[in-house]
């Protein structure tokens, strides 16, 4: 790997540029500039997703929201942009993908200010979800021209664990950023950082970033693309649903019916298409199906166990929101180790072993710690989250770098947002999923204890929804009940743990037998072989090794 090294580290020389006297965007830059533009705005966007969390008491406790509202102000987010990732990502292989993300620049920052200063729950919601409109920009988008400026599959790798340790770390750092912001300015702080970094990217990128070359010939499918979205509006909706107990319910179960038959029937729309938004030839290839569904199963592991740590740590030990995310950053440091490894990992070990080593040491980290209990044990728990953050980095690295290379050069966008949206399917399945588990092992434990303190009327049920109102309850009860509660709760809560990380190592053991099926050595001529077939070059306008 030193020719990456070295090429790194060197400034390559201009390419011809494409007009008389006209200077084309990304004419001359180095292309690892290219590269930290964006992850920059990248880094911003999956901060986003998780930096409310830690801000929404004090949400609560201005702006007085509804606990539906509540509910809408957390997830409009992340579902807007889950929903919207396969339009915007199509839309950019049509018209430019630099066109698109300097417009999610624009709409990020604006829609950050309405946010921040948002009078009422509804405005803010409202904002949110413009937020998320920006983010579907965005995301996808990246990747794209990166896999536009990286040709070289080699070089790309290390290109590749950047973005995606990015990525990683943005989510896993948001509570940290909250919770710091939230320790000195209002709720509103959280998403005023966005703006000047955002501000700043927009005319940055414009300077710097290449415009791809179109790839898709045929017009844009509007009418797919909108199947696409609302279809997983739907199954993302039901999956949250589903992950807040209601699964038997008609807000679980029709979103999750009426998103199934439009995503089938965009799938068969697309097969009978003569210029399809997306090729599903190429997700039958084992490399790129393979490292779609590994993404799923990685997701899902992580943020299913960021959840419950978070509310272990919080609950249980008794931690700061600001102390949980300081307990948790040797995740994000061992994810960054992992992201600026994984291309020599990659060229040593191959895809299939390197995705199956992923899995199996995010599954020995995830049973590492079963050793957890009621009290702080803080090196198991360091440990746990190094091998975890390296773990699932390197699974993610794998499946990622796999992916893009698999696509051809024209349907990067596309490649892209399907693997995005993987991501963040993942990440409902496993709040659904995993909170599913927990509730199940958590429940019965503290109604059973209720039952033995003789407590009166549904104060056993109520306190069996979480343990926060467990918690809630037994401080209503006071004295040697609400105590003799508390402690039964808090319990049952560390068993629910457990059983939980018994069923993600079983789920992630599954994953590396999965990443069997990809390949057992990376092909470095890839992405040459692709380029000549298409008969263009895949990073016109930008500089070359």
């Amino acid at each position: 790997m030193s020719g990456t090294t070295t090429a790194i580290s060197r400034q390559a020389a201009d390419v011809p540029e494409s007009g008389a006297g006209t200077r084309q965007p990304g004419a001359g830059v180095n292309r690892w500039t290219v590269l930290v533009v964006l992850c920059t705005s990248l880094l911003l966007v999956a901060v986003d997703a998780t930096v409310l969390h830690v801000a929404v008491p004090a949400v609560s406790e201005d702006l007085r929201p509804g606990s539906i509202e509540l509910l809408w102000i957390v997830d409009t987010y992340p579902l807007v942009c889950a929903s919207l990732l396969i339009l915007f990502g199509t839309l950019g292989d049509r018209i430019g993908t630099r066109r698109v993300l300097l417009f999610g620049y624009a709409l990020f920052a604006a829609a950050s200010a309405v946010a921040a200063y948002a009078p009422t729950p509804a405005v803010l919601i409202a904002a949110r979800g413009l937020l998320g409109v920006g983010g579907a920009m965005i995301m996808p988008a990246t990747l794209s021209i990166l896999r536009q400026v990286f040709p070289d599959r080699r070089e790309r790798a290390l290109a590749v664990g950047i973005w995606s340790a990015v990525a990683a770390v943005g989510a896993a750092v948001g509570p940290l950023v909250g919770g710091a912001l939230l320790e000195h300015f209002w709720w509103g702080s959280v998403f005023l950082i966005n703006i000047p970094l955002m501000a700043a990217s927009l005319p940055v990128g414009r300077w710097l970033l290449p415009e791809s070359a179109k790839g898709s010939d045929g017009p844009w499918d509007v009418l797919g693309a909108m199947m696409a979205a609302f279809g997983l509006f739907g199954v993302i909706l039901g999956v949250k649903q589903a992950g807040g107990g209601e699964l038997l319910t008609p807000l679980c179960w029709l979103p999750l019916l009426a998103g199934a038959v439009l995503i089938t029937l965009f799938v068969r729309r697309q097969h009978r298409r003569p210029h399809p938004l997306i090729d599903f030839g190429t997700l039958t290839r084992a490399a790129f199906g393979t490292s779609v569904g590994c993404i799923v199963l990685t997701v899902l592991a992580l943020v299913g166990l960021a959840l419950i740590a978070a509310q272990y740590l919080q609950l249980v030990l008794g931690l700061s929101p600001l102390q949980t995310g300081l307990r948790l950053l040797p995740l994000s440091v061992a994810a960054i180790a992992a992201g600026l490894l994984g291309s020599r990992m990659l060229a040593l070990l191959g895809p299939r072993v390197m995705v199956a080593l992923g899995f199996v040491v995010t599954a020995v980290a995830v049973l590492s710690l079963t050793g957890v209990g009621q009290h702080d044990r803080p090196g198991l728990l360091i440990g746990g989250f190094v091998l975890l953050g390296f773990g699932l980095e390197t699974t993610l690295f794998g499946c990622y770098e796999s992916m893009l290379s698999e696509a051809p050069p024209g349907q990067s966008g596309g490649a892209a947002a399907v693997g995005e949206t993987a991501y963040q399917l993942g990440a409902g399945i496993g709040i659904a999923l995993l909170g599913s588990v927990m509730n199940a092992a958590y429940g019965p434990g503290v109604r059973a204890a209720a039952e033995r303190l003789h407590l009166p009327g549904d104060t056993g049920a109520d306190a069996s929804h979480s343990l926060g109102e467990a918690y809630e309850v037994a401080g209503h009860l006071g004295g040697a009940p609400g105590e003799a509660l508390r402690s039964a709760a808090r319990s049952s809560f560390v068993t629910g743990l457990h059983v939980t990380l018994l069923v993600s190592a079983a789920l992630l053991l599954f994953g590396a037998l999965a990443a069997l099926r990809l390949p057992r050595r990376m092909d470095s001529s890839c992405a040459e072989t692709q380029e000549q077939r298409s008969g263009r070059p895949l990073s016109q306008g930008v500089t070359q090794p």
